[in-house]
């Protein structure tokens, strides 16, 4: 039995566009090739940034994006990034293949960037190697209307006016690549970091502290006693703190993954959707910890690096983390995407990990090529639950089960937007096995449906640079109308778009 009852008349809390954020980081070709190809490139751009890439991404309407990493970040020293491009200096990028980083793409390449998607910057300030000092500058140097040093050398390199800046993160994973740290250590050093990233004129910082990795939450305990309750003077310290996880198969001593992104069997395939619906238990109970010392919840839940990693593709360099992506990614992004919005209450924002080339990428390039991925096409079609209002939704799934896992076959999100529409994204994660879903719609009595679907007659199926069609959404047809009652018949491992209206 696979049945769906929702009331519109429950939709209360608004899922955040920013749950669709993205990430860039220094690595492998995310960057450099991917986003940035040099005013004098033969391929088309606007400043040195690819406009086929621009073009796609604003299809998505990208709302927020996170740079300069990452494990980059805490080595990005950001004064090397700015003043003419030929005189900046050339830096090794230690974490990702140790090599050289020319700095082309700095601070405003990276704002030329947002502007150019229409999307708000996150910007990621160097905490393991860096300087109150440096931090306290980079926010003034951007933000800054008036006349003092950093403003003035933001005017020297042609920038007159200000950006605006909401998002800035005060480190990035410094209980690893950040700095080895204890939460304890990093907790005293978040609250001085934090103080001195300050706010000018009407630009407000939401301020993000490095959270948890996976499941520890002794971490999330500490920060938020530390920083992110109102116990103290002026509390809380922070605005959002950061849970970063991977759905990834066994690592290997190297720090590289085993496991290839398009060569697996049923188990495989089971294996990692399983471990993707883990997010539901680390937002769970993170939250609950959070919820102890911020009952208001005045501190969001940002997960900013998330999504599944492989070993890298054949012949490809093993730390520039380049791999393909499959229907396999495709319904990790769904069933992530929809945990995120089950707990938008908590969670305000989330950065799947990366853009381009790099892990679960929207788009690979290869030259003048451009490719969209599965992942690429579920976030399409989620754009409908941007800053719409979640309507809860209770599910009664048939499992799918194989070996040792056994999970929901069905996964689904809705949410009403201004106009009234009433949207729901579907999911069935079982591959052998098409499955009738009957939806109980109370609040809307529906007279119209549309829909989409992503769907693949192979679990391995994936677009390339010679098929690049090969998976993307086509028309769905299979809606039946009955009063209160939608019924829809899934395909077999697919993803299901649905509008409906009175």
């Amino acid at each position: 039995m696979n049945e769906i009852t929702l009331d519109t008349r429950l939709a209360k809390h608004t899922i955040s566009r920013h749950i669709y954020g993205h990430f860039a980081e220094h690595l492998g070709r995310c960057i450099y090739e991917g986003i940035w190809v040099g005013e004098d490139s033969s391929i088309p751009n606007v400043r040195g940034i690819r406009s086929d890439v621009v073009e796609a991404l604003r299809k998505i309407r990208v709302p927020v994006l996170r740079w300069p990493g990452g494990c980059f970040a805490d080595e990005y020293h950001w004064m090397d990034g700015i003043g003419p491009r030929e005189q900046r200096p050339t830096m090794i990028n230690t974490h990702w293949g140790g090599v050289v980083e020319n700095n082309h793409f700095g601070t405003h390449e990276f704002m030329d960037l947002c502007e150019q998607l229409g999307c708000e910057p996150y910007i990621c300030g160097n905490v393991g190697s860096g300087t109150v000092q440096e931090m306290s500058q980079w926010v003034e140097y951007i933000t800054f209307d008036g006349i003092s040093p950093m403003a003035n050398l933001r005017r020297a390199n042609g920038r007159e006016k200000p950006w605006r800046l909401k998002y800035f993160g005060v480190g990035n994973e410094n209980w690893g690549c950040g700095g080895h740290m204890r939460a304890e250590y990093y907790a005293d050093l978040y609250r001085r970091y934090a103080l001195y990233a300050r706010n000018y004129g009407d630009n407000r910082l939401y301020r993000i502290a490095c959270g948890p990795r996976n499941d520890d939450y002794h971490w999330t305990e500490v920060l938020m006693e530390q920083a992110g309750s109102d116990r103290w003077p002026g509390g809380p310290y922070m605005d959002g703190l950061a849970l970063h996880y991977y759905t990834s198969v066994r690592r290997l001593p190297d720090g590289s993954r085993e496991g290839s992104a398009t060569q697996f069997d049923e188990a495989g395939w089971i294996e990692i959707i399983a471990k993707g619906l883990t997010m539901e238990e680390l937002v769970r109970r993170h939250s609950t910890i959070m919820d102890k010392y911020d009952p208001q919840k005045k501190v969001a839940l940002i997960v900013d690096e998330w999504g599944t990693w492989y070993a890298v593709e054949p012949g490809t360099h093993p730390r520039f983390l380049y791999q393909q992506n499959t229907m396999r990614d495709a319904l990790v992004a769904a069933t992530t995407l929809d945990i995120f919005n089950r707990h938008c209450e908590r969670v305000h924002m989330a950065n799947i990990a990366q853009m381009v080339n790099v892990l679960q990428a929207m788009i690979l390039t290869q030259g003048e090529k451009i490719l969209l991925t599965p992942t690429y096409h579920v976030f399409a079609l989620y754009t409908v639950h941007h800053d719409a209002t979640h309507v809860p939704v209770d599910i009664q799934s048939e499992r799918y089960e194989l070996g040792d896992y056994s999970i929901p076959a069905l996964s689904a999100s809705a949410s009403v937007n201004q106009e009234g529409v009433l949207h729901i994204t579907l999911s069935n994660a079982n591959p052998r096995k098409a499955m009738p879903v009957t939806l109980y719609v109370r609040g809307l009595p529906v007279r119209q449906a549309q829909g989409q679907v992503l769907r693949s007659d192979a679990m391995q199926a994936h677009n390339t640079f010679e098929q690049p069609n090969a998976v993307s959404p086509q028309p769905f047809q299979e809606i039946q109308l009955a009063g209160e009652t939608v019924t829809v018949h899934m395909p077999p491992m697919s993803v299901v778009a649905l509008a409906l209206r009175e």
